[in-house]
């Protein structure tokens, strides 16, 4: 059973930092391109960072700069670095994987706040 299991979320002031986790289990980790995906209320979910298994990343334009998505394949872990937060940045954040553009997986999502 393939699962997803994101942490790292919470509450924090503005400019201030995160880091998400996500967890994979049930997978070849190292085989999968890995990504991060948000939806704020009102919206659509959208990408946020992507990772391949080639180790290239890409990212939204509204997160360049202050975001870093890295992987850790020894520990199947894909995290998420969040700088400089702001009020726009809040969400729930999805941990997804996917394989041959064929096979995807999500996460159960974990709330970021940002707010005074």
């Amino acid at each position: 059973q393939v699962q997803l299991v994101e942490s790292g979320g919470g509450l924090v002031q503005p400019g201030g930092s995160l880091r998400l986790s996500c967890a994979a289990s049930g997978m070849l980790f190292s085989d999968y391109d890995m990504g991060w995906y948000r939806q704020a209320p009102g919206k659509q979910r959208e990408l946020v960072a992507r990772i391949n298994a080639e180790n290239s990343s890409n990212y939204a334009n509204s997160v360049k700069g202050r975001f870093t998505i890295s992987r850790d394949n020894a520990k199947n872990t894909v995290y998420l670095q969040m700088n400089s937060l702001n009020a726009e940045d809040t969400a729930v954040y999805y941990c997804n994987a996917q394989w041959a553009g064929a096979i995807t997986y999500w996460g159960q999502g974990t709330q970021v706040t940002v707010s005074s």
